[in-house]
């Protein structure tokens, strides 16, 4: 019980209080801010078994077995299957629920939410992984994992609030989010798998690129 609270309930919490501390000038309720997580968690049990059918359809292989054999295979494998599925099962729990939500009033809420249902993705994905990993390496994922989809999520999540604010097209504007967000994620997953180590780097610049811009976002906020 404690390890599972320690890898998986300690990130989720500190990165849940931390969103709700940048987003205090106005802040989110925190029922709401729960109901967002726990909708998370349900995607990625959704997200498991997207990538079952994939399986079914030919497109899932071992990622860590194509980095050593095909950069090609793992690139088109990580850019097209896990981008898109993490991000869009991400996204649906977000905008048929959180986005619903009344608190739901300004466009900085699109990247509180959005992080929100991202975090309960990891909580789910990291339980997943405590099966596999232990150690160094499981402490490191369980710190890892929820920052860097939280990450990825607010790009979409502040392209459904801006556009929804502002009276814009929701349509264009989450495809445009989420395009962006799933070859983001795909890219950075196979900079991570990929077996020359001088490409790893370029995936820790992607997380730090955004976040500073999301710096840049919750700056702007404060100062309304």
């Amino acid at each position: 019980m404690l390890k599972i609270a320690a890898v998986i309930l300690a990130p989720a919490l500190f990165w849940l209080l931390y969103h709700r501390w940048k987003d205090r000038r106005r802040p989110e309720p925190v029922p709401a801010i729960v109901l967002a997580y726990v909708a998370g968690i349900g995607s990625g049990w959704v997200g498991l078994a997207a990538y079952e059918w994939t399986h079914r359809l030919g497109l899932t292989a071992d990622p860590h077995g194509l980095a050593a054999s095909d950069v090609g295979a793992l690139l088109f494998y990580c850019l097209l299957v896990v981008g898109p599925v993490e991000e869009l099962v991400k996204f649906l729990p977000f905008v048929v629920i959180a986005a619903r939500l009344r608190a739901f009033d300004e466009e900085i809420d699109g990247v509180v939410y959005a992080s929100a249902v991202a975090l309960g993705f990891a909580s789910y994905e990291n339980f997943q992984y405590m099966r596999f990993l232990d150690g160094a390496e499981l402490a490191a994922r369980s710190i890892a994992s929820p920052l860097t989809h939280a990450m990825f999520a607010s790009i979409w999540g502040i392209a459904y609030g801006r556009a929804r604010m502002r009276g814009r097209s929701l349509v264009r504007a989450c495809a445009a989010g989420l395009t962006l967000s799933a070859l983001l994620h795909g890219l950075y997953d196979f900079l991570v798998l990929s077996v020359s180590p001088w490409l790893r780097p370029a995936a820790a610049l992607i997380i730090l690129l955004i976040w500073i811009w999301r710096m840049r976002l919750f700056r702007g906020v404060q100062r309304v």
